[in-house]
């Protein structure tokens, strides 16, 4: 099995995009092989400057794979490139 692929989510509370965006990679998860981190923006003074009302944001490797919708093409386009 291959290792596990840590993708990182930053999220808001009470969005309605960012439950999409996790329901989603959830259905995905076993296919892909994969872990998801949530992290709150507006648990970060930092963050939530960085990021705004841009969320949710998917980050993989340090690179952002896509924001407010799930891209699944980029995320398959992702996974071929680092396996």
């Amino acid at each position: 099995m291959p290792e596990s692929v840590r993708l990182i989510i930053y999220v808001r509370k009470d969005c309605h995009l960012c439950f999409d965006m996790i329901a989603t990679l959830n259905e995905l998860q076993t296919r892909l092989c994969f872990h998801v981190e949530l992290v709150d923006v507006d648990s970060n003074a930092e963050l939530a400057a960085q990021y705004g009302e841009r969320v949710p944001v998917l980050i993989a490797g340090g690179e952002e794979i896509c924001h407010f919708h799930l891209d699944p093409i980029v995320l398959d386009a992702y996974f071929a490139k680092i396996r």
